[in-house]
């Protein structure tokens, strides 16, 4: 006697196109997705959800650094909203600081928006900080394909809305990309009596160019906060290794301050050539006299022991 087979009650999977990697709700729908299939692909990993409506292929999401992912919030926000908005707005503040490229430190990865009209809460989203205040055309520019607040404007409004520490490592970072100082300052004065104008004219007058990341730019603020006699930063010396550039130096005790931040090592070559190039680059100077404190993250945190430690080595 044969039986019959009965038929499976699960659906029919559905997999992700092999081209893309960002999808809104309405287009996983037309390519044949339900509620279902795509709660099933959220379940079995195979997608991120970056925001309601929004997702992004799981393996591209996992792929991503810290600073890539708040780039993807970004792009899928603009994705999210193609259907939804007129386009009137501007991504601003620590939004445009991504999309420029500024060094950040110590913010959050809210997507930040300027439109002129103010808009509601409901109409953004939760991951959505939204500002409003005047935007003159001028001061909006397309930077990797979207509208953006020009990088001076994005300079202000950042640094009017940060502490001044974290003001001043956009500011420093702004001028060294480009950013015109005097159009900064036209900005800083038209915002005269407006919140944050007095760390944005704080963070101009002690700004630096010469800032080569965050941790550097932080380091010479807390050696400013703590008065200790301040080094030449970016100095140059040269030893039968050639020229070499060391981050702070004072340059009459011989005496060196290298910032060891973790991209120093781990941005563009293999971790073991530059630590073994940079080992190399310090016996050569000591050769020459030169003596070395390293400091890391953690050190700028460690107010007391940071004072304590350079100040007997100056001795």
């Amino acid at each position: 006697m044969s039986t019959l087979s009965s038929p499976s009650t699960s659906p029919k999977r559905r997999e992700l196109p092999a081209l893309g990697n960002m999808w809104r709700t309405e287009q996983l729908l037309r390519m044949g997705h339900n509620s279902r299939s795509i709660k099933a692909l959220l379940d079995a990993g195979q997608i991120h959800r970056l925001r309601y409506g929004c997702y992004v292929r799981a393996s591209r999401w996992d792929a991503l650094g810290p600073s890539q992912r708040a780039l993807q919030r970004i792009a899928a926000h603009a994705h999210g909203t193609l259907t939804t908005s007129t386009g009137a707005f501007a991504y601003s503040h620590l939004s445009a600081a991504r999309l420029h490229g500024l060094f950040l430190w110590g913010v959050n990865d809210k997507v930040h928006v300027l439109h002129p009209v103010r808009p509601s809460a409901d109409r953004w989203g939760k991951d959505v900080q939204a500002h409003t205040e005047a935007l003159p055309e001028d001061e909006v520019s397309t930077v990797r394909g979207l509208r953006a607040t020009t990088l001076e404007r994005t300079v202000s409004d950042c640094a009017r809305m940060l502490s001044y520490p974290k003001a001043l490592v956009i500011v420093d970072h702004g001028l060294r990309l480009g950013a015109n100082r005097a159009l900064v300052e036209e900005l800083a004065d038209a915002s005269a009596g407006k919140r944050g104008v007095r760390i944005l004219r704080k963070a101009l007058e002690n700004a630096d160019v010469r800032a080569e990341s965050a941790g550097e730019t932080l380091t010479r603020e807390l050696m400013q906060r703590l008065r200790i006699r301040l080094p030449e930063p970016q100095f140059k010396v040269r030893t039968r290794l050639g020229e070499h550039r060391m981050d702070f130096a004072w340059e009459e005790e011989k005496l060196a301050l290298e910032f060891d931040g973790r991209t120093k090592y781990f941005d563009y070559k293999p971790t073991e050539e530059v630590i073994f190039q940079e080992r190399r680059r310090e016996k050569a100077l000591m050769e020459d006299g030169w003596r070395f404190i390293r400091i890391e993250w953690k050190d700028l945190f460690q107010e007391h022991a940071f004072k304590e430690r350079i100040l007997r080595a100056l001795r």
